[in-house]
């Protein structure tokens, strides 16, 4: 079922969220600028969380460890202009403008759900392009078998940066070439008809949506091909805890919680949790990429 966020959001609600928004968030959300996307047969037709819970429910540690750390910091990350620098292995290494990567005329509307690893979840409506068009825009040479990640690195921009954490900043995300061209991964510049709000990563971030939320980097500045297997930020600094695959894998616990279910965010109390899909329900598109392989041990 093909659905867009304005079908999914009442009219009245959307267009009061948008006024309150332009008159009073500029600071901690993306600018009141509408963007439009084409429909997406791969959006699911679950309801979208609200733009107040996206927004202000992050995991952003550039910016701080609480949830609403980002929301409430990332007013000095400066998106604008920005440049992806894409090389290694390509035919065109070079510095990216966003708006050359993801030009507004090529935005798609991606409905996902976002499994977090912490065992929280939210749908998101997001906007953007396939990775795959950005890669090929490059020109994947053969050989290449990985694409790594790289976000921003600057204190004065990203405050949290300056606290260790045990963090060996920048922070950096990987996946497997196959991964990286499937038509479900896309690099998002927007969400709920907006430019991408700075505490979700703008103005240019991973979406991976069968895989657990950290492995969807956010204010990406590089982008590099390669043929060996990335070192990754949270796979580096606990490997027994985060792998560099991290499908949602309910059958796989993390060593301190159980993955098998989950808390949407904005339930309420008596929402209860829910049981977590293997993929976190993707996986009719995307299991094949694993067959044969034991996804017990990679994790």
């Amino acid at each position: 079922m093909k659905l867009t966020w304005s079908q999914i959001t009442p009219e009245a609600h959307y267009l009061s969220r948008r006024a309150f928004i332009a008159a009073g968030m500029a600071s901690i959300a993306a600018p009141a600028i509408a963007l439009t996307g084409k429909s997406s047969a791969f959006s699911t037709d679950e309801k979208p969380n609200s733009f107040e819970e996206i927004t202000n429910y992050n995991n952003f540690y550039e910016f701080g460890t609480g949830k609403t750390d980002p929301a409430t910091y990332s007013g000095s990350l400066r998106p604008q202009p920005w440049s992806v620098k894409i090389g290694g292995m390509v035919d065109r290494p070079g510095n990216y403008g966003v708006e050359d990567l993801a030009p507004d005329s090529a935005l798609e509307e991606r409905i996902y759900r976002l499994r977090c690893v912490e065992a929280w979840s939210m749908v998101i409506p997001w906007l953007g392009v396939p990775l795959a068009s950005v890669l090929e825009k490059a020109g994947v040479q053969p050989g290449a078998k990985y694409v790594s990640f790289q976000t921003l690195l600057d204190p004065e921009q990203m405050p949290g940066q300056r606290a260790s954490r045990g963090i060996d900043w920048p922070y950096r995300e990987g996946l497997r070439l196959d991964e990286a061209m499937h038509p479900l991964t896309i690099l998002a510049t927007g969400l709920y008809g907006k430019v991408l709000p700075n505490q979700n990563g703008a103005p240019i971030r991973l979406v991976v949506p069968w895989k657990y939320g950290f492995k969807s980097i956010k204010s990406i500045v590089a982008i590099t091909l390669t043929d060996m297997q990335p070192g990754t930020t949270w796979k580096m600094l606990q490997s027994s805890e985060y792998g560099f695959y991290a499908n949602v894998n309910p059958q796989v616990d993390h060593p301190r919680w159980s993955q098998a279910t989950e808390r949407r965010i904005g339930a309420g109390l008596l929402g209860g949790r829910q049981e977590t899909l293997m993929f976190n329900g993707y996986a009719d598109q995307v299991a094949s990429m694993y067959a044969g392989m034991d996804l017990a041990k990679n994790y």
